[in-house]
């Protein structure tokens, strides 16, 4: 009992620690990103908050993933140096018996995990694209931000506003150039608004200001004044379908087992398979010799976690692809990880069993000295 609970005090400890830590790497990576964008002009600044929202829950699985395999690993490691093993092991235990409070720990974030991954994630992948769509969907004015270059949705107009209204529909100071072909057209306005005719067209009419007509490598142009020009702005494009696989739910993926489905179906399916076997994995791994450094032993943890997760990402990409087959690309890796952590378990049990009664019988010399 009190082996149980202590193992499950410093996992419990260790992981909210891990989990804050790593959640707050992520988050602050995340909104740099989307504040970028947001500052580019290629995300609406009003949705950062949703878009950090829905990020986070995306990249929840992974970081529960490693929550779970540094705080096994940090766990034991720490044992091991405090010689707390040493003890355990003289009283009879082996690192058999912490498969199961291991387990036991890791059982919850396996849980949530799988439910993350086949539910919540794509669901939050779904959020973002639909802001996304939204904003692409904007009409050009509505793109605009006061004292930035915005390039219209049709990718033909760049505008640049001094001053826009609250309600967008009055603006002050306007450059637009617009490009067809050769041919390049320059608008400077003292201002305009936006309006919308009786058949839904809407324009932006600009006031007291010079049009200037030219072509690329031509020195000629023609200039014009006008007291009210009008601009009609690009409809809408219409909103497209969900078509990554990422962004459909598992129901449609097992529905329609195209290989780009069978491929995300890898991943998600991996995702909760790696939270247990990786918390299998960390028990040998945690292992270290005092005299090499405890270091050693966490640097091969971190490359055996980065290769487990990269042949998942490269199992995806070749079912995606088409060249391997779902019914193997599955479970091949999490059958190899599985071999490869009972062998390290059988072998470092077997190493400290023939250290144990070494430990307890001392050095041969004193043993003699002492008779």
């Amino acid at each position: 009992m009190l082996f149980k609970k202590s193992l499950r005090r410093d996992l419990t400890n260790l992981a909210g620690v891990v989990f804050a830590t790593l959640f707050t790497i992520m988050l602050t990576t995340t909104l740099i990103r989307t504040l970028g964008r947001a500052a580019g002009g290629r995300v609406d600044s009003a949705g950062i908050l949703p878009l950090l929202v829905f990020a986070a829950i995306n990249f929840l699985p992974v970081l529960l993933v490693l929550t779970v395999y540094i705080s096994v690993l940090m766990a034991l490691t720490r044992a091991y140096r405090d010689n707390e093993m040493v003890i355990w092991f003289a009283s009879g235990r082996s690192l058999r018996h912490f498969i199961a409070p291991v387990l036991a720990f890791a059982a919850p974030f396996v849980a949530v995990v799988a439910l993350l991954s086949f539910s919540l994630s794509p669901w939050a992948n779904r959020q973002i694209d639909d802001y996304q769509q939204r904003f692409d969907q904007r009409q050009d004015v509505s793109r605009v931000s006061a004292g930035q270059f915005r390039e219209s949705a049709a990718g033909s107009r760049v505008f640049f506003v001094e001053a826009l209204s609250e309600d967008e529909r009055v603006v002050r100071n306007v450059f637009v150039t617009q490009r067809s072909g050769e041919r390049l057209t320059v608008v400077v306005s003292a201002g305009g608004e936006v309006t919308t005719q009786p058949d839904g067209q809407r324009f932006l009419v600009l006031d007291k200001g010079r049009r200037y007509d030219g072509a690329t490598g031509d020195p000629t142009f023609r200039v014009m004044e006008f007291e009210r020009y009008g601009l009609r702005i690009d409809p809408a494009p219409a909103p497209a379908p969900h078509t990554a696989a990422k962004a459909k739910t598992t129901l449609e993926l097992v529905a329609d087992p195209t290989a780009s489905h069978l491929g995300e179906l890898v991943w998600r399916i991996g995702l909760p398979c790696s939270a247990a076997l990786l918390a299998l994995m960390a028990i040998p791994l945690s292992s270290f010799n005092p005299r090499v450094g405890r270091s050693v032993n966490l640097v091969v943890a971190l490359l055996a976690y980065l290769l487990y997760n990269n042949l998942i990402s490269l199992s995806q990409v070749w079912v995606a692809q088409g060249k391997a087959r779902f019914a193997v690309a599955v479970w091949l890796v999490h059958a190899v990880v599985l071999a490869l952590a009972a062998f390290l378990l059988w072998r470092r049990t077997a190493l400290s069993a023939w250290r144990l009664p070494r430990l307890r019988r001392g050095p041969a010399g004193g043993a003699q000295a002492g008779a």
